[in-house]
């Protein structure tokens, strides 16, 4: 069973995203709310596995309240909607920790798919938003941090391959493919990679190895 969170400040929304809910018995709502400081609290005491989380809101919006939810280490995963297809909010989204961006034109079963996607431990960026993202981070790369030197040098050769292919969007079957081995031996490298970067999930592995310069824009 996922629980999931709904906060977006349009009314008619929230219940739309609960009649889609309602047809899904492994689908639970456990709350609304309406802006980012509810989302936060609600998220606190709900403890959710997902919350759907709108990006304009009053007050608070969804990228901070998606930045404290994970700074505050719930074990909650943000999946982000919006209507607007702005390169820079999918980038800040990410960045502050979110586990997927979509927008709200997307298909009821896309949706539901990404949810549950979320919840497993995936992560899910909306089609079409990849390459933009990709360029975003090529103008934004700096010069690393200590931390995130000292992150990188504590991964394998190996390891530094898969995050590469990670971030070029490779899926962990392919992955296999090309390195001549077991799917289950990619998993393993993903989980280890996860650990040793501090990532919560495939997405923030990948704006980890585009903050330190492992992979760049083709």
């Amino acid at each position: 069973m996922t629980t999931v969170l709904i906060v977006d400040d349009q009314a008619l929304h929230r219940f739309g995203f609960t009649m889609l809910l309602e047809q899904h018995p492994d689908l639970t709502l456990v709350g609304e709310a309406a802006d980012g400081a509810e989302a936060v609290r609600m998220t606190a005491e709900l403890h959710p596995d997902i919350v759907l989380m709108d990006i304009r809101m009053p007050g608070m919006d969804g990228i901070e309240a998606t930045r404290r939810i994970v700074t505050s280490g719930s074990r909650s995963h943000v999946l982000v909607l919006t209507t607007f297809d702005l390169d820079e909010n999918a980038y800040a989204a990410l960045r502050a920790g979110a586990s997927g961006f979509l927008l709200k034109d997307v298909k009821p079963d896309e949706l539901v798919a990404a949810i549950r996607a979320v919840a497993a431990g995936d992560a899910v960026i909306a089609p079409g938003l990849t390459r933009k993202l990709i360029d975003v981070f090529s103008q934004k790369i700096s010069h690393r941090s200590r931390d995130q030197e000292r992150r990188l040098a504590s991964l394998t050769d190996r390891e530094r391959e898969v995050l590469s292919a990670i971030a070029c969007g490779y899926s962990n079957a392919e992955i296999a493919a090309h390195l001549h081995v077991a799917e289950t031996t990619v998993k393993s490298h993903v989980g280890r990679i996860l650990a040793k970067t501090g990532a919560r999930d495939r997405v923030q592995a990948v704006v980890f190895a585009y903050d330190v310069g492992l992979v760049r824009p083709a």
